[in-house]
């Protein structure tokens, strides 16, 4: 579909023909598309697709090749960032920028403080933004530490900034990615605001369900191609993810081969400061999914089994009682886990696939006690085609990688433990549709080779798409498990995680 051609008075952006290249690569290819005023307008795509080339050169980080971008009619060609913000384009990331010990106040005006002798005075008159403040979230004060704020209010900090500098245009990267279903709530509230305000929203996410939810018109974009923009409520879920991907992605849940003679892990009467009397088993060739509200016990159940939190009751490692008062007792138990902020938590950045792969288990390339290079690119070249890591070779750093080859790096690292039970903690945040249907089928392949598997998740369609059990937890206790494929029903669960009875 060709874009969407809309007048100059309707459009706040306009792009034509916007191209950029890289020594062997072209990342846009003559993209075309309009972004009307005071609209929510998603940009969409798998990782690699251009939208992050795309938001680089409207924001002033990234050159163009060729092309051109209007602004409110005007040629538009910002050579920094300094310079689209002055033009009225910001942008809200998914990493925020405040510092968590200073204060509100100290937070806004961080760099245009004013000094006499030496001593910090208070700089420019905040009543304005303090009133903004108030229009996003009338809880939050001046006076109030950052880092005693939750993710949503550090966003609606981020925003007051924003439009207190009279922002046209506010980018928007991933800004749900580490928020609970209660905070999402809030922020989509504070986006209406913005927009009844006559803010034009840039918004760009992995999760359809958002679009479909907030946007106005979505830009699809797929391998540097603009391939269509649409108003968002002339289409489908299926149709858009056939768009992203060139193909259409089916997918339902497929029971595993489950040996329910053999159970690998028991839980019995796991009790600490956040959960109550937790039981539960998990056997052999089974996914076992963990779901619940913000607060029900799902991420400690995971801190427990992975012996990071101290706890009273009882583990059971193919029958026999284990006691896991450290990380190095699950690992040697035969535990691994893949856990939720792969970034900070489950992969060293800095260093090659080949590098990353070993961590686990250093001994899986050791030859007389030193490092064998030859064992160690045999490993990684294993693992890349095991679970098809899209790299440039194994000596890429995995900081380079997409989010969903960074999460199979951590997937590979897991695997060389040669454990028999995987903890998979949000196994798909923060990866793209396709990756996310590639990772699953990733899953139930290990499922396939018998090993025990348990996902921590909060998207419930994922945990109904994946998952043969599934616990349903509230307020630290598991209150029901559901076998799934036996008329379970995404209301009736929501009514079970919300402390609701069968």
């Amino acid at each position: 579909m060709a874009a969407m051609s809309v007048t100059g008075a309707e459009a706040v952006v306009q792009v034509r023909g916007l191209s950029k290249r890289f020594p062997g690569v072209l990342a846009l290819d003559e993209v075309s598309f309009d972004i009307r005023r005071n609209t929510v307008h998603c940009i969409v795509g798998e990782n690699g697709a251009g939208k992050s080339t795309f938001i680089k050169i409207l924001t002033g980080a990234m050159s163009r090749s060729r092309g051109e971008i209007l602004l409110e009619g005007e040629a538009f060609d910002p050579r920094s960032i300094r310079d689209a913000m002055s033009a009225g384009i910001s942008v809200l990331y998914q990493e925020l920028n405040v510092v968590d010990d200073l204060t509100v106040e100290e937070n806004l005006t961080l760099g245009k403080e004013r000094h006499a002798l030496g001593f910090i005075r208070r700089g420019e008159d905040l009543s304005g933004v303090e009133a903004i403040l108030a229009g996003l979230d009338s809880a939050i004060r001046l006076s109030h530490r950052v880092g005693d704020l939750s993710v949503a209010q550090k966003q609606v900090i981020e925003i007051a900034k924003v439009v207190a500098t009279e922002a046209r245009v506010l980018v928007m990267d991933e800004p749900t990615a580490a928020l609970s279903e209660d905070e999402v709530r809030r922020l989509f509230q504070v986006i209406a605001k913005l927009k009844a305000d006559g803010m034009t929203i840039i918004y760009i996410s992995h999760k359809l369900s958002e679009v479909f939810e907030i946007g106005d018109f979505v830009t699809v974009f797929r391998d540097g191609r603009m391939v269509a923009t649409q108003a968002v409520a002339e289409l489908s879920a299926v149709e858009l993810v056939r768009r992203m991907l060139g193909k259409v992605v089916v997918e339902s849940y497929v029971p595993s081969r489950t040996d329910p003679d053999t159970r690998l892990l028991e839980a019995r009467g796991i009790s600490n400061r956040k959960l109550k009397n937790v039981s539960f088993d998990l056997h052999k060739g089974e996914i076992l999914g963990f779901y619940g509200l913000v607060g029900a016990g799902k991420t400690e159940v995971a801190r427990v089994l992975y012996g990071i939190d101290e706890y009273e009751g009882e583990i059971l490692i193919r029958g026999k009682r284990r006691r896991f008062e450290r990380v190095q007792d699950a690992v040697a138990a035969g535990l691994a886990m893949v856990p939720e902020e792969r970034r900070g938590d489950g992969i060293f950045s800095k260093l090659s696939i080949r590098a990353n792969v070993p961590m686990m288990r250093m001994s899986s390339v050791l030859h007389n006690g030193l490092i064998s290079n030859g064992r160690e690119r045999r490993l990684a070249d294993g693992y890349m085609k095991k679970l098809s890591v899209a790299a440039r070779d194994r000596e890429q750093k995995v900081a380079f990688l997409s989010g969903g080859n960074q999460q199979k790096v951590v997937i590979a690292k897991c695997l060389n433990r040669e454990g028999g039970i995987l903890l998979m903690d949000e196994p798909t945040r923060g990866v793209d549709v396709g990756a996310k249907h590639e990772i699953h089928d990733i899953i139930r392949g290990l499922a396939g080779e018998g090993k025990g598997i348990i996902v921590f998740s909060s998207e419930l369609p994922e945990i109904l798409h994946l998952c043969d059990r599934i616990v349903l937890m509230h307020e630290g206790s598991v209150r029901e498990i559901v076998r799934n494929g036996e008329g379970v029903e995404s209301d009736r669960i929501m009514a079970v995680v919300a402390g609701g009875r069968q």
